[in-house]
C-alpha cells in the first residue's frame, strides 16, 4: 500500500519535526494493532493497554533515534514486543503464573465485528466466539519465546526475516520456534477437541 506508506514517512518526519497532531496521527493509525499484539502475548487487557501507552511513548521520546532504515510500524512493534515482553517477566516476578490460566477478555477478535451481521444464527455465533476462546487459550498457554513468534508471524503476518529482526533473532531460529509453536498448539487443540467428543459419546 503505496500511499499509506508514503502517508506514514509523511507523518514521522512532521512529528520528528514536532507536530504533536502528526504523531496522534500515527498514534490513531496503529493504535488497535499495537493492542491487539500486546493482548496476544501478554494474555491480559489490563497489561496491553499499558503497553499500547508505554510503547507509544517511548516512540515519542525516541523519536530521534529513529532513522528510517526499517518501517517507522516496525520499530514501533519491537518496542511493544520488548514491552510485552518486560510485562510478563514482571508479572511472573511478582506471582508465579500459570501459563494455563483461563484468559479473561472478549475483544479479543482478530476478524471484524461486521460478520456478526452477516445472519449467523445464535449457535453459529456460539461455536465461532468458543473457537476463538480456544485458539486465545492455546495461545496463551505457549511459553513467552514461542508465544511471541507465533503472535508476529500467524496473527500480525510479519515475514520470517521481519520477525528475526524485531526479535533479534536468526532466521533458523524463528523457523525452529515457530514449529515448535504451531505443533504445541496442534497438540493442545488435539487433546481439547478430543476430550469434547469423549464427553458427547
Amino acid at each position: 500500500m503505496p500511499t499509506h506508506l508514503e502517508n506514514e514517512t509523511t507523518l514521522v518526519a512532521e512529528a520528528r519535526a514536532g507536530s504533536a497532531e502528526a504523531f496522534t496521527t500515527l498514534v490513531n493509525q496503529y493504535d488497535r494493532n499495537i493492542y491487539r499484539l500486546a493482548l496476544n502475548i501478554t494474555g491480559n487487557r489490563e497489561d496491553a493497554e499499558d503497553v499500547l501507552q508505554e510503547a507509544f511513548l517511548k516512540a515519542y521520546s525516541n523519536l530521534e533515534r529513529f532513522e528510517g532504515n526499517s518501517r517507522f510500524y516496525t520499530w514501533l512493534v519491537r518496542i511493544a514486543v520488548n514491552e510485552a515482553l518486560m510485562k510478563l517477566r514482571k508479572r511472573r516476578g511478582q506471582r508465579e503464573v500459570s501459563l494455563d490460566e483461563p484468559v479473561q477478555t472478549n475483544d479479543a477478535d482478530p476478524m471484524p465485528r461486521e460478520i456478526e451481521d452477516w445472519g449467523e444464527n445464535p449457535e453459529q455465533r456460539y461455536a465461532q466466539t468458543e473457537l476463538h476462546r480456544i485458539l486465545f487459550e492455546a495461545i496463551e498457554a505457549l511459553e513467552p519465546q514461542f508465544r511471541t513468534v507465533f503472535v508476529l508471524r500467524d496473527i500480525e503476518s510479519f515475514s520470517t526475516e521481519e520477525t528475526a529482526e524485531l526479535m533479534g533473532l536468526s532466521v533458523p531460529a524463528v523457523k525452529s520456534r515457530l514449529l515448535r509453536a504451531r505443533l504445541k498448539l496442534r497438540e493442545r487443540l488435539n487433546r481439547h477437541f478430543r476430550r469434547g467428543q469423549t464427553r458427547e459419546m
